[in-house]
C-alpha cells in the first residue's frame, strides 16, 4: 500500500507533517541537515528577537524610536548571549539555510511590540525564508485594560507583518487568551496558521533569599494531552485556521493523537534533544504503521477519523466523574532528569521512586 505523508500548513507543501520548532539545535548546519534527512517536513530556525531588529536599524541608520544611547547598549546587553548575536548573522543563516535544505525553512521572530522592527519580515523573505514565525511576548497583565485588548494587540501586530510578506506567516501563541477558538477567527484574516502552544521558562522562587528566578526545561514526553483538548476546540470552531501541535510530543502516538485532534503538523523539539534525529523516523514509522494497519493512504484520510468534540452535556460529566474519583495513589514518579551528555543531549536518568506517602485529601 502506497502512502501519502504529505500535507499542506498553511500554504507551505510539506513531504512529512513533522516540522521541528525553533531551538538551538537547528541553528547547526550538521544537524539541520540530519533533520532534513530523517525526514523532517520542515525546520523552524531559532527566534530572532525585536531587540536584535532595533539595533540593526539604528546601525543602518534607519529613524528610530529609541536613540538614547543608554538603551542601545542595554539592548545588545540582553542578546550578547542568544544564538545569533546580530540580525546579520541571522539572515546569513537564512540564507544558508534555505540553500542547503530541499524542504522548506521557517524564519522566527519573538517581539513584544509593534514598530519598525516588524518590517524585518520582509527581509527574511528575501533571505529565503519560505515563512515567517511570530511569537509575540506580553507585558505584564497590569499594561492593558482587559483581554479584548490584548487579543486587539495580537491581532494588529499579525496584520501589520503579514501585510509586509508574501510568504505564509504562523502565529505561535501560548495559553493565556481567554478564548483561544475565537482568536483563532479574528486571526483568519492575518495569519496563515496558529501554533499551540508556544512555551515560556518555568519560573521558581528560590527559599533562600525569596528571589524569582526562570530556567528553561525539556517538555515531559507525553504531556501532549494539555493541548489535545485546545486543538479540537479550535479545529472544530474555526477549521480554516491551520494548526501545529506543539508542546509533549514524545512517541508516535502523540504524534498521531496530535494529528488526529485537528492540526496539520506537529512540532518535536525537547524529543529530539533526548534522542537525536532519529526519532522523526520512529515517529514516522509509527504513523505509517498506524495508516496501514487502519487502511489509509493518505494524511486526508486521517483528518476524515478526526473525532468530534464532547458536547456541552457529555464535557460536564466528564468533568463530574473526573473530580469526583479517587485516583491510585501508589504510583511510580520519575525522579528528575539530568539533561547533560552527548551532542544530542540524552539525559542521564535516575532510577524511580515509590511513593508512598498519601496525599492530603481533595477538597
Amino acid at each position: 500500500m502506497t502512502l501519502d505523508l504529505t500535507t499542506n500548513y498553511g500554504g507551505l507543501r510539506l513531504r512529512t507533517p513533522i516540522v521541528v520548532g525553533a531551538c538551538p539545535l537547528t541553528a547547526n548546519e550538521q544537524t539541520r541537515m540530519a533533520l532534513e534527512n530523517a525526514g523532517a517536513g520542515a525546520v523552524v530556525l531559532p527566534s530572532l528577537f525585536e531587540e536584535h531588529v532595533v539595533s540593526w536599524n539604528h546601525r543602518r541608520g534607519h529613524t528610530s524610536q529609541l536613540q538614547d544611547p543608554r538603551e542601545l547598549d542595554r539592548l545588545r546587553e540582553n542578546t550578547r548571549d542568544t544564538v545569533c548575536p546580530d540580525a546579520e548573522t541571522y539572515l546569513a543563516m537564512v540564507n544558508r539555510a534555505s540553500i542547503q535544505l530541499s524542504i522548506p525553512v521557517i524564519a522566527s521572530l519573538n517581539g513584544a511590540t509593534d514598530g519598525d522592527w516588524l518590517d524585518f519580515a520582509g527581509e527574511l523573505q528575501d533571505a529565503g525564508a519560505a515563512a515567517i514565525e511570530l511569537n509575540i511576548h506580553h507585558s505584564p497583565a497590569r499594561n492593558y485594560q482587559g483581554p479584548r485588548e490584548l487579543e486587539d494587540k495580537v491581532v494588529d501586530l499579525a496584520k501589520s507583518i503579514n501585510n509586509s510578506i508574501t510568504v505564509p506567516l504562523f502565529l505561535k501563541l501560548n495559553r493565556e487568551y481567554t478564548s483561544v477558538c475565537h482568536l483563532a477567527r479574528r486571526l483568519l484574516s492575518g495569519a496563515q496558521g496558529l501554533v499551540l502552544y508556544g512555551r515560556d521558562p518555568n519560573v521558581d522562587i528560590t527559599l533562600d533569599n525569596c528571589q524569582v528566578k526562570t530556567h528553561w526545561g525539556l517538555t515531559q514526553p507525553g504531556s501532549i494531552g494539555q493541548t489535545l483538548g485546545a486543538l479540537m476546540s479550535v479545529y472544530g470552531y474555526c477549521p480554516a485556521m491551520p494548526l501545529a501541535g506543539s508542546g509533549g510530543i514524545g512517541s508516535p502516538e502523540d504524534f498521531i493523537k496530535v494529528l488526529l485532534a485537528g492540526a496539520d503538523v506537529g512540532m518535536v523539539v525537547s524529543a529530539v534533544y533526548r534522542e537525536g534525529p532519529d526519532v522523526i523516523r520512529t515517529m514516522l514509522d509509527g504513523l505509517m504503521q498506524f495508516m496501514e494497519q487502519n487502511q489509509l493512504g493518505s494524511l486526508n484520510e486521517i483528518q476524515a477519523k478526526r473525532p468530534l468534540e464532547f458536547s456541552s452535556e457529555e464535557e460536564r460529566m466528564n468533568c463530574i466523574r473526573q473530580f469526583s474519583t479517587r485516583p491510585d495513589w501508589l504510583e511510580i514518579n520519575a525522579a528528575n532528569r539530568n539533561i547533560q551528555g552527548d551532542r544530542w543531549g540524552h539525559p542521564q536518568r535516575c532510577q524511580p521512586q515509590l511513593v508512598t506517602s498519601p496525599p492530603p485529601p481533595m477538597h
